[in-house]
């Protein structure tokens, strides 16, 4: 099937998944206005109260670590900041888009969920200790929905998208090494990347949350393309693998690029002491997957 074709019918399949909550959309827009503050992005989201809910359940969470309770959204946004609000919301909303699917064969949807959650965890401390502090809470997201891509391969190409595991598989045990992607372009015709690049492209996410998840297994890159973001995504994606965070559908996990780290202008020490932040993460990440779910 030609790439036309199939980027046709995934965007048909698409249009099949349920729709985001109302409030992404807006969330979404609101994101482009520098003007955006407290008020706005309490009054979007309560709206939705399933999604405050979801929200004040996860501000609660060990990920947080507070030691009073929020009960209310205006004081999550206080505590947490209204960036960070509105990552959570967009994170949320569009998991609990996502149609549930039993775990089977080597693909776990849990497993997968608890990589992106540590991937964006991973990202976020790696925008901080750049002194990005500021695009933290946008590159989380960047993160989480960084391997979205596999939910619609497993879900709308899941005979073509269990054989590409299989085949990860079947390599490394045979003392070979190969990544999930290039088993995805083989059998699929398209990676997960640039799947989740399509996704999110349907659903009206701007470029700077779209770009580094569309292009993260690709060695030609658009010359829009935020250069640092894309070090960034690939080095706490190799991180996390490495530490066996989740299931990413990988049998043996990606080196750490030496470009990408030369591009950050880091050394193997920082790398080390990123792994330990993650690790002394490792529980509250599975909190706040359980308090979405």
């Amino acid at each position: 099937m030609e790439r036309n074709e199939l980027k046709a019918r995934i965007y048909s399949r698409i249009d099949e998944l349920p729709t985001l909550p109302v409030v992404i959309p807006r969330l979404l827009s609101l994101m482009d206005d520098p003007k955006t503050g407290t008020r706005e992005i309490t009054e979007a989201i309560s709206h939705d109260t399933a999604l405050t809910a979801k929200i004040l359940k996860v501000a609660n969470s060990a990920y947080y670590g507070f030691s009073q309770e929020i009960s209310r959204l205006d004081r999550a946004v206080a505590l947490l900041g209204f960036n960070m609000v509105k990552s959570l919301a967009l994170s949320v909303g569009v998991i609990k888009a996502m149609p549930k699917a039993k775990d089977a064969g080597l693909f776990s949807r849990e497993g997968l969920w608890i990589h992106n959650l540590a991937v964006g965890t991973a990202v976020k401390m790696v925008a901080e200790r750049l002194g990005k502090g500021e695009e933290a809470e946008r590159l989380f997201v960047v993160g989480l929905l960084h391997d979205i891509g596999k939910v619609v391969l497993d879900l709308f190409f899941s005979d073509d998208f269990a054989r590409a595991l299989e085949q990860v598989l079947e390599r490394v045990n045979d003392g070979g090494g190969t990544q999930l992607y290039e088993m995805e372009r083989k059998n699929i015709g398209l990676d997960h990347g640039e799947v989740g690049g399509i996704l999110l492209e349907r659903w009206k996410f701007p470029g700077m949350i779209r770009m580094p998840i569309a292009f993260h297994h690709q060695d030609v890159l658009p010359g829009d393309i935020d250069l640092v973001d894309f070090s960034m995504l690939k080095i706490s994606d190799a991180l996390v693998q490495e530490m066996a965070l989740g299931n990413s559908g990988n049998a043996s996990p990606p080196r750490v690029r030496e470009a990408d780290i030369e591009r950050l202008g880091i050394d193997q020490k920082a790398i080390g002491e990123i792994k330990d932040q993650i690790a002394l993460a490792r529980d509250g990440i599975f909190a706040f997957l359980g308090a979405i779910n």
